[in-house]
């Protein structure tokens, strides 16, 4: 079954390994799909290349959402960018069609 995708910084955890729900890119994510956070709700997070099925839990200490994942889990995404050697001459990445 697939869970809503969310980006959120992989850095950005907390003391007990959860990752914070308070990037603009997870802002953004969650209410271009209309998603409400609540205690329980299963997720796909994301960062660049990598992503991790969570669940969402509430951090009364941080007063924040917060996704508790398995950092065992997490997994790389298929490349969507282009290898170094294939780069243009301007260094942008282009995603693959």
């Amino acid at each position: 079954m697939s869970h809503p995708r969310i980006f959120a910084d992989f850095h950005n955890a907390d003391e007990q390994g959860r990752i914070r729900l308070n990037c603009v890119g997870t802002i953004e994510d969650l209410s271009c799909q209309n998603i409400k956070l609540q205690n329980g709700k299963l997720l796909t997070i994301y960062s660049e290349e990598l992503e991790v099925d969570g669940a969402v839990q509430y951090s009364e200490e941080e007063s924040l959402w917060v996704a508790v994942i398995d950092w065992k889990q997490i997994r790389q995404v298929d490349d969507i960018i282009l290898s170094n050697s294939s780069l243009p001459e301007s260094g942008i990445a282009l995603p693959i069609s």
